[in-house]
């Protein structure tokens, strides 16, 4: 066990939130109860989250994607209503982290992501280095769709280059295609992230560089895991994850 307040101070510890300029508030969002036995990490804050988190017995959720975004409608009602009505009725603190999960140097979505895959940053780029890039062993794009494919378990889609040697990988997980000219800069030859929008496949196309949308919520799985096992063994706590499926 631990209280609330130590699990907060580790986690800012862990991913340093004050250096970030982000879309919505990090670190406790909802407040539950002070002591924290067991702790639930997900991707994202939803409703089928919190209902398995109050199945597991959780004192805490830990997510990527919480419940308050800048620009949002303010007023609690629908959607935001039934979530919040959950964490209050059942005492469970709500803990968010977006940007800075994402870019954790070994723990957080972008690393452990690369971890799957034997990849180990060299070098950083984008607004605020959220974006990894490494270097790895010559393949070609049909071979790393496919061992993208098994690995998260879901199709993603590809747009070619000019055929290279992909001997230069640039990522970031999520909603990043906006770092693709980016990832360009930095000499990739192919960029993975979780979405594409369509000026990506122009560029892809018109400088050789490959791309690769290999879902959001798929890219984003296992920063959640990497922190909460990290601060479950500091803490002396007990954890899982659980996985809400998303198409997205």
């Amino acid at each position: 066990m631990t209280d609330r307040a130590a699990l907060e101070l580790r986690l800012n510890q862990l991913l340093e939130p004050a250096r970030f300029k982000d879309y919505g508030p990090n670190g406790l969002q909802v407040e539950g109860r002070a002591e924290v036995g067991h702790l639930v990490c997900g991707v994202t804050a939803s409703l089928a989250l919190i209902d398995a988190a109050v199945a597991a017995g959780a004192d805490a959720i830990l997510v990527h994607h919480g419940l308050f975004w800048r620009g949002q409608d303010g007023r609690v009602t629908g959607w935001m209503k039934q979530r919040l009505a959950r964490l209050i009725q059942h005492d469970i603190n709500l803990f968010a982290y977006h940007l800075p999960l994402d870019a954790h140097p070994t723990l957080g979505n972008n690393a452990q992501l690369g971890a799957q895959f034997g990849w180990t940053a060299d070098s950083r780029f984008g607004e605020q280095d959220l974006g990894f890039s490494a270097a790895i062993e010559p393949t070609d794009l049909a071979a790393l769709t496919a061992k993208l494919r098994d690995a998260l378990g879901r199709n993603v889609t590809a747009v070619p280059g000019d055929g290279r040697a992909l001997r230069r990988v640039a990522w970031c997980t999520g909603g990043a295609q906006g770092y693709f000219e980016s990832a360009i800069a930095a000499s990739a030859d192919v960029f993975i992230t979780g979405e594409i929008s369509e000026p990506q496949a122009h560029y892809a196309r018109e400088t050789g560089v490959a791309f690769i949308a290999a879902g959001h919520h798929a890219t984003e799985r296992y920063g959640v895991q990497g922190v909460g096992a990290q601060v479950a063994q500091d803490l002396g706590l007990s954890w899982q994850f659980i996985d809400v499926d998303n198409p997205a």
